[in-house]
């Protein structure tokens, strides 16, 4: 997979067109709250094999950190690798802006995930667009 900051007005539209379908099509969060007011305040990421997009990720830098957001791999593609890394570049990115560490909001089902690339619970479980999340943290 080669990943790609997103520049051009056709690679923002595939790292939607990616997050639309893992997102809203897959675990049914409302369109009105995957596309948020954050949009263009973030650094977007779109993983592509060959021409085909099929990874996703945005990046925002907040006090301290950088936070990794509505990171995802269309299902055919889950298991090979390219969730790691989507991970690994933003975090390249995030290190490259003297950010110390990484932060985000784990789905619950990939927490498990997250700790075998080296990142921590922080939080109790809460519920975002009615999936099941917990904060973790990373020093990068």
């Amino acid at each position: 997979m080669e990943v790609k900051i997103a520049k051009t007005d056709e690679q923002q539209q595939d790292a939607y067109r990616v997050r639309h379908t893992v997102f809203v099509l897959e675990q049914n969060v409302p369109p009105e709250i995957e596309i948020d007011e954050l949009e263009n305040d973030s650094t977007h990421f779109i993983g592509y094999d060959g021409n085909q997009p099929i990874a996703a990720g945005r990046l925002r830098y907040v006090e301290d950190y950088g936070k990794l957001e509505r990171v995802c791999v269309l299902k055919d593609f889950r298991g090979l690798q390219f969730g790691k890394q989507m991970i690994a570049e933003m975090e390249n990115v995030i290190r490259s802006k003297g950010l110390p560490k990484a932060k985000l909001n784990a789905q619950t089902h990939a927490e498990d995930f997250y700790k075998s690339i080296g990142y921590q619970t922080i939080s109790e479980q809460f519920m975002d667009a009615g999936i099941p999340h917990v904060t973790m943290i990373k020093e990068v």
